[in-house]
């Protein structure tokens, strides 16, 4: 069985975290691979105090004594009340992006709470080290959502060299390839977004679903990068059209996240395939079959078992 130092770290079976993905990582997906033997975690989207701390009441009640989290992206209007919803429940590890913790993690730390930022660079890696990140999710380019430039197989060997506490790899792993190829670079886990979105306990609509099940290799568009926030999501008409909207010099910025704007809640929640942002990773074309996240678990490390097992064969 695989066992790396993040499993004792956060107290869970398998070094796979689950992302924290807007419109997606509710309770439901959340408590369903925490109690896979993974770390669920609860998107605190943009959304208030009143909302996450209903989520982490449900999470808490469906996983008993296993351990979740909640992901904060730094950059929502309501971080300072999710911040302190997270200490005033007493939520076991955080994940950040869109920003540095700068601000809130000492009062986490305090309080007995992991701090786990999502970095795209070697650079923030290292500041969040010494603000007292006790890991790191390397995440590359091949995610979905937002993403930065460097590629997972490029960015997670630098950030394991260039910092002393723990890196999970995050970006086109899906399946035990994947994990194997993690450790191989040097990760003490994963992190997993687009695997679990086909999975029977998350509740984001069918037509969501089926796109990802649909989905090839070449089926994702980045778009953002003249606002200075990429997205990765699947192509749709909403991504074709604001892709050439990029392009268009007489279109500002302004009118350009307006016409972003609450794409990503259409998709989860309405299945508009016209107007919504279906944000998944590159990996996406080999997300073919929807099972409970437990399957997604177990089936996931029993492979890259089998892998690790097997990989002296090339050795002479």
């Amino acid at each position: 069985m695989i066992n790396t130092p993040v499993c004792s770290m956060f107290g869970i079976k398998y070094p796979i975290f689950q992302g924290g993905m807007a419109w997606v990582s509710d309770a439901s997906l959340a408590s369903a691979v925490s109690n896979a033997g993974g770390l669920g975690i609860i998107s605190a989207m943009n959304s208030g105090a009143d909302c996450l701390r209903e989520q982490i009441r449900k999470c808490r009640a469906a996983v008993g004594n296993r351990p979740f989290g909640v992901n904060i992206m730094l950059k929502s209007p309501f971080a300072d009340e999710v911040a302190q919803v997270v200490l005033d429940e007493c939520v076991p590890v955080v994940t950040t992006g869109a920003g540095m913790p700068s601000k809130y993690i000492s009062a986490w730390i305090d309080a007995g709470i992991k701090c786990v930022p999502v970095i795209p660079t070697t650079a923030i890696a290292q500041r969040v080290e010494k603000l007292g990140a006790c890991a790191v999710i390397a995440e590359g380019g091949e995610s979905g959502g937002h993403v930065g430039e460097l590629t997972t197989l490029v960015l997670v060997p630098q950030v394991v060299d260039a910092v002393s506490i723990p890196v999970l790899a995050a970006g086109g792993i899906a399946d035990g390839r994947g994990i194997a190829a993690a450790f191989m670079l040097g990760a003490q886990g994963v992190q997993c977004g687009t695997r679990f979105l086909t999975a029977t306990e998350c509740t984001i609509h069918d037509n969501y679903k089926k796109r990802v099940l649909k989905a090839r290799d070449t089926e994702t568009l980045t778009t953002g990068k003249r606002l200075g926030h990429p997205v990765r999501a699947l192509k749709s008409p909403f991504t074709r059209k604001l892709a050439e909207m990029e392009y268009d010099s007489n279109i500002s910025n302004e009118e350009l996240e307006l016409f972003a704007a609450g794409s990503l809640r259409k998709a989860a929640l309405e299945g508009d395939e016209e107007n919504g942002s279906f944000m998944a990773g590159q990996i996406a074309g080999i997300v073919n079959d929807e099972i409970s996240c437990e399957e997604i678990v177990i089936g996931m490390f029993s492979e890259a078992e089998r892998i690790l097992a097997g990989a002296g064969k090339w050795l002479k």
